[in-house]
């Protein structure tokens, strides 16, 4: 199954609905999906390293637009879906002491938590629900996520064919890490939060 997923999303690189795909996976892993765009990402890069830099800011503008709408649902709807999204991820008791740590320190968690396997809904919903200044959450929302997905660009530019060697010979090996990481990213939150 692995295997099919994958050899999927390298031959979606050469179709022209797998730019939309990843514009939506990037834009709605920002506001609520909990998968994260490197599903797409990372094979479309490896299928086509030439064009991992238009990829890269692809995710980057998507995932900032998503932020907007995941800051939106802070401000505007946190008393209904805002909640209810940061429950469903069981972070609603954690919710209070991330938002004041917005008054000291919002630049800094949104560019590190940007960059990390960190849930990034959560800093966009929790963003919009402290009430920081939208113009510096776009502003480190580009930097942080920008940052996170040029670095994989940069990466599979440079050495994509023998990335891709690697991945192709140990696919279950490459997934299971990425899954782990993913979950890890989830744990983390719970104990930074």
């Amino acid at each position: 199954m692995l295997r099919r997923i994958y050899d999927w999303c390298i031959d979606a690189a050469h179709k022209p609905y797998a730019l939309w795909i990843l514009a939506m996976v990037s834009f709605a892993e920002s506001s609520f999906f909990p998968i994260p765009p490197d599903v797409m990402l990372i094979p479309m890069s490896l299928a086509r390293p030439e064009r991992a830099w238009f990829y890269a800011a692809l995710c980057t503008v998507t995932s900032v637009l998503g932020g907007v709408v995941g800051y939106a649902i802070g401000a505007l709807l946190y008393d209904s879906v805002g909640h209810w999204l940061i429950q469903l991820y069981g972070y609603g008791d954690k919710v209070e002491t991330f938002r004041a740590g917005y008054a000291e320190w919002g630049a800094w968690i949104i560019l590190l938590k940007g960059l990390t396997p960190i849930p990034y809904k959560l800093v966009t919903i929790t963003s919009g629900f402290a009430g920081y200044d939208i113009w510096l959450f776009i502003l480190f929302s580009i930097i942080a996520r920008g940052g996170r997905f040029f670095v994989v660009a940069i990466v599979l530019n440079r050495y994509g064919v023998v990335i891709r060697e690697q991945i192709e010979k140990r696919l279950t090996m490459w997934v299971t890490i990425g899954a782990v990481v993913l979950v890890l990213g989830f744990v983390v939150a719970v104990k930074l939060v």
